[in-house]
């Protein structure tokens, strides 16, 4: 359990919070004896939690944006397939408590399974460590991937500094590097660094296009889910 712990990146003080968020329905139903139950409730708590916080991201991330667009956004970072993917980044498949019947029928791999267990530790995550926790766990796995190609006309900008922000002591600069063509048609060139790295250039009709241009490929690079 430590390993899952570790890539979680929260050392629970009642380890089992965690072992209860691992336990499918399944396993619960077949070992009516053991004291550990069905992570479904934790699923349902973690669900509202999850929901809550990404809602809120949204909202202060994209200040000027309609709510059916926020509302695909949410929709799209909290899906099935999303989850399941978080589920497989930090190896929680491996870890769950299933019955035979799910075993044998690859419920391990099941995207339906992998998502309600995320939703799950993240319910364990905030009944153990508080809010602080669950908050620390979804930013981590779940905020950094922002589905910017959902929006219309994407600030793109405000979109990297947002994603970037995620970790500490993160620089981005833009410099304008060339320019091009005649006063009533110019092209201007921006490349984007991250801590002195290139990581974006992108070419416009005018030097803040081509810095959303920059961004929108430092974002292609640097965040291939958002």
């Amino acid at each position: 359990m430590k390993d899952l712990e570790n890539a979680i990146g929260y050392q629970f003080r009642n380890i089992t919070l965690l072992q209860n968020a691992l336990a499918h329905s399944s396993y619960a139903n077949e070992r009516w004896h053991d004291p550990l139950k069905s992570n479904e409730r934790l699923e349902f708590l973690g669900d509202s939690i999850l929901g809550m916080l990404v809602a809120e991201h949204l909202y202060r991330t994209f200040p000027d944006r309609p709510e059916g667009e926020l509302t695909r956004m949410r929709a799209d970072m909290v899906c099935e397939r999303s989850l399941a993917n978080v589920a497989n980044s930090i190896g929680l498949g491996g870890h769950l408590l299933l019955g035979k019947g799910e075993e044998l029928g690859g419920g391990r791999s099941r995207d339906s399974i992998l998502a309600d267990a995320v939703e799950s530790v993240i319910a364990a995550c905030y009944l153990d460590g508080g809010m602080d926790a669950a908050v620390k766990f979804i930013r981590k796995f779940i905020l950094v991937n922002v589905p910017v190609s959902k929006l219309q006309n994407a600030d793109y900008k405000t979109a990297l500094q947002e994603l970037v922000q995620q970790k500490k002591n993160q620089t981005l600069s833009y410099v304008l590097v060339g320019e091009s063509g005649p006063d009533h048609d110019k092209q201007f060139c921006v490349e984007l660094r991250l801590n002195g790295e290139l990581v974006g250039t992108g070419t416009g009709k005018s030097k803040k296009r081509a810095e959303q241009a920059a961004a929108q490929a430092a974002i292609e690079l640097l965040f291939p889910n958002a």
